[in-house]
């Protein structure tokens, strides 16, 4: 049989390809680049029906990619022409600050038609990072059933598990039959959410959970076997008053897909799915690595946010790293003295400010790392801190012998004259590394400890702050073992 051409074969001149409906991510990439100038022109000569066909060999996620790079007004153009489930998928996959965009693009009939669409938790997370006033309007638009469920769920705390749960679930009767609850799912149709079938939940006269069984199991066993015989016998559950945090854990702990979340009566009221988890992950991640950078978490993508915002939110935490080094220069005023009898000693100084620091970074990103994955907790510190003190040794040791070595190994091959005393400055440079590197690996693995004992946020223990505090202790232990083996000699 002759295959039909797809909608791309069929413009003849920009692209000829076939492209399936699962098209890999990056042939897709490729593709909707190909494609970006004819979806223009097309826009342009208003050729809706060419539009459709094309758009419609996408996957919704490769469509919001390649949406993406369109001016909002174009991208509100082709959501208008796409049908209206399509059109919802696609707007879920947009990122937050593209949706923002297409709100005020889109007439508000469109938006309306679209955010009723919507999956509940997706909607959640746009509504909640918009102002009160649009948030307001927005809620006004949808109709009375879906404002109820967008009301409700933004009345739980932010960063809660009820924020990203959504209602959407298919409840079991106890008594029932496997035939009478393939039949239930006959009767409520396509309209669900395709991935919050794969668990079905028993629940009580009061809406209590009982139970859950697996779509999977149920689709192989007999019709007339009761339902309770395929109970899984598990009572996980998360509570919609946990923080998202909690989720995460969860379903690392319990390898599954979706869980059931309750209220404090354990009344069922939704599900959360592991697409949230991940969104969770990705938000939680990238806040920890710009903690860990010095500076403070972005509420935005880096190209979506304003100039100004992103100065003051790196800012702060320069002026308070500026203001830390500012006693680093205090404490080299207070040894000029010896600095001025002993010049060689300033050649080394980077040398040990730096090695500290390094080993303190190093500390403080194992241990904040450590503790958000649960590899450690708070009781578990002096356990880390003997470990520590042994690793910080034997890697003060390893850099104090190349220290050692190194000017020794000048010395005696002519590259430079440290004099008479180059002995007592190798043994001063030796011993300040063990000293200042044991001193970083200290500080940078108990700071976090210390923070999330007082309720703060290990990352906020970020390696520049760490670097800072280890540069000044790292000049006192470097000119008090200097004044020790020094004495007499050089100074």
């Amino acid at each position: 049989m002759q295959r039909m051409p797809s909608a791309l074969e069929t413009r003849g001149g920009l692209v000829a390809v076939d492209l399936p409906r699962h098209t890999g991510l990056v042939c897709a990439k490729m593709i909707g680049a190909l494609l970006l100038p004819e979806l223009k022109e097309l826009i342009l000569q208003r050729d809706f029906a060419q539009l459709r066909e094309i758009l419609s060999e996408f996957q919704p996620a490769d469509l919001a990619e390649l949406l993406d790079d369109l001016a909002p007004a174009d991208t509100a153009v082709l959501l208008r022409i796409l049908p209206k489930q399509l059109a919802a998928e696609v707007f879920e996959h947009i990122p937050l600050a593209g949706q923002e965009a297409l709100l005020h693009a889109l007439a508000d009939a469109d938006v309306a038609e679209i955010l009723n669409e919507v999956s509940a938790d997706d909607r959640t997370a746009l509504l909640e990072e918009l102002p009160a006033k649009a948030t307001q309007r927005l809620l006004g638009l949808l109709s009375p059933e879906e404002r109820k469920i967008a009301s409700a769920l933004l009345g739980y705390p932010r960063g809660s598990v009820g924020r990203r749960m959504t209602p959407d679930y298919v409840a079991i009767d106890h008594g029932w039959t496997v035939a009478d609850v393939l039949a239930h799912l006959r009767r409520l149709g396509p309209a669900r959410e395709r991935h919050t079938l794969n668990q079905l939940y028993v629940v009580d006269a009061t809406g209590r959970l009982v139970d859950w069984v697996r779509l999977q199991v149920l689709v192989t066993a007999d019709p007339a076997r009761p339902v309770a015989d395929l109970f899984e016998g598990s009572d996980l559950s998360l509570t919609a008053t946990d923080v998202q945090e909690s989720a995460v854990a969860a379903f690392k702990k319990y390898d599954v897909t979706i869980l059931p979340v309750v209220d404090s009566k354990g009344v069922l009221l939704g599900v959360v799915t592991v697409d949230d988890v991940l969104d969770v992950v990705e938000q939680e991640t990238t806040e920890d690595i710009q903690k860990l950078g010095g500076m403070e978490a972005l509420d935005a993508p880096y190209l979506s946010i304003g100039l100004l915002s992103m100065v003051k939110k790196r800012a702060g935490w320069l002026a308070v790293l500026f203001m830390g080094e500012l006693l680093t220069a205090t404490a080299m005023g207070h040894f000029e003295g010896e600095l001025e009898k002993a010049i060689v000693l300033s050649s080394f100084l980077p040398l040990i400010i730096s090695s500290g620091g390094n080993s303190g970074s190093q500390a403080t990103s194992l241990i904040i790392r450590s503790l958000a994955v649960g590899d450690v907790t708070v009781r578990d510190w002096w356990r880390v801190l003997r470990r520590e003190l042994v690793a910080g040794s034997m890697l003060g040791g390893v850099l104090a012998l190349l220290g050692f070595s190194r000017i020794w190994a000048w010395q005696l091959l002519g590259f430079r004259d440290y004099g008479a005393h180059h002995g007592l400055i190798a043994l001063t440079v030796a011993s300040s590394l063990v000293g200042v590197i044991l001193f970083g690996s200290l500080t940078g693995a108990m700071l976090p400890f210390l923070l999330r004992a007082a309720r703060f946020d290990p990352a906020v223990a970020s390696a520049p702050l760490v670097a800072t505090l280890v540069d000044v202790t790292g000049l006192v232990i470097y000119f008090t073992i200097a004044f020790q083996l020094l004495k007499g000699t050089l100074l």
